[in-house]
């Protein structure tokens, strides 16, 4: 998974980005540019149980990719925005400000998000209008082209022409023939309302976008609060009424975002949590394991995390029956622990 970390100048975005690289990620480098990647941990209790049962010598935790752009301003004479650092993300967290700055105009959050949104499409819209130029001028020289494809371009240009993000049409904006663009409307989006340290509350706006999920926060309390010793941790979050940390919070709305879910393997010595789309038939499952499991595939032993915490063994379970075997069709749940038989 990799999540793009956008906003305008002054949004708080690079604390956000500080906050999930601490303790459990790790701050890298691209070569090629200056955009920041943390690689972050993501604490599986599952999975942690999973290695008290079954006892393997080794674990390995899902891991989520934040990436933080180099360049990623507007200001009224210069523009700056490097989109081709993130679009190859799989969704995007953007930050909004909502406190003072001063030199920066009056914060208003549902400004903020259309003029950035409105930035999204127009980039889409020369994308697809690039592309049908070239199609035209394929067809043209004689050449074949794919008129599926060209029926799909024409339709997304239809909607960005009108300001609709690619993102309120799913079935058109993922059609696997137009995955190559990586469009960058289409990608789900999670709000992030960057708050002054005495304001919990979303604020209201006069129009909310579509199929977007929305959460206030105050980064610079929370930056301070995770600086601090576990003992004063705890009681600086109570002083704030903060039940979790941002991180985890962060992490759970990246899954939601995503519609992404786990399961587990147990293969030789090693557990670990592998991350799929919600709705996955099994044999993709097999797949994202290893490309001869998926070759290979024959049957699938399952069972749920929460019949092998409720019969606390594996011996258990089978003498009560909750082992099953599922075929390539299966639709993989969250929290199954899978063994994949295969044949290669």
């Amino acid at each position: 998974m990799k999540i793009g970390i956008i906003g305008l100048t002054g949004s708080g975005k690079t604390t956000i980005f500080d906050l999930l690289k601490g303790k459990r990620g790790e701050e890298e480098r691209e070569k090629a540019g200056k955009i920041r990647i943390a690689t972050v941990i993501v604490q599986d209790p599952r999975l942690d149980y999973i290695k008290e049962i079954l006892r393997p010598k080794k674990i390995t935790y899902p891991r989520i990719e934040y990436l933080l752009p180099s360049r990623f301003h507007i200001q009224k004479e210069n523009e700056t925005i490097s989109w081709a650092e993130v679009r190859a993300c799989d969704g995007f967290l953007h930050v909004l400000r909502n406190f003072k700055i001063p030199g920066l105009p009056e914060p208003d959050p549902e400004r903020d998000f259309w003029e950035l949104e409105q930035e999204m499409i127009l980039n889409d819209l020369m994308v697809s209008e690039k592309r049908i130029e070239r199609l035209k001028l394929d067809q043209r020289k004689g050449k074949k082209i794919d008129p599926k494809e060209m029926e799909l371009l024409e339709k997304i240009k239809g909607l960005l022409e009108d300001s609709i993000p690619l993102r309120s049409e799913p079935l058109l904006a993922h059609d696997p023939d137009l995955r190559p663009y990586s469009f960058l409307s289409s990608k789900p989006q999670f709000i992030v309302i960057n708050n002054e340290d005495d304001d919990t509350h979303i604020p209201k706006w006069k129009r909310t976008p579509d199929n977007v999920g929305m959460m206030a926060i105050r980064a610079k309390i929370e930056m301070e609060i995770a600086s601090l010793l576990p003992d004063e941790r705890e009681e600086f979050m109570k002083l704030y009424n903060i039940n979790e940390s941002l991180v985890d919070r962060l992490i759970r709305e990246s899954y939601r975002m995503l519609d992404v879910i786990h399961f587990y393997t147990v293969v030789g010595d090693e557990s670990k949590a592998w991350e799929i789309q919600k709705g996955t038939p099994c044999i993709e499952a097999a797949g994202a394991v290893h490309t001869d499991m998926k070759k290979g595939f024959i049957k699938a032993e399952v069972i749920s995390f929460e019949d092998l915490k409720r019969y606390g063994s594996l011996k258990e379970a089978r003498n009560a029956g909750v082992f099953r075997l599922e075929g390539k069709d299966y639709v993989v749940q969250d929290g199954d622990i899978i063994n994949f038989r295969f044949k290669v």
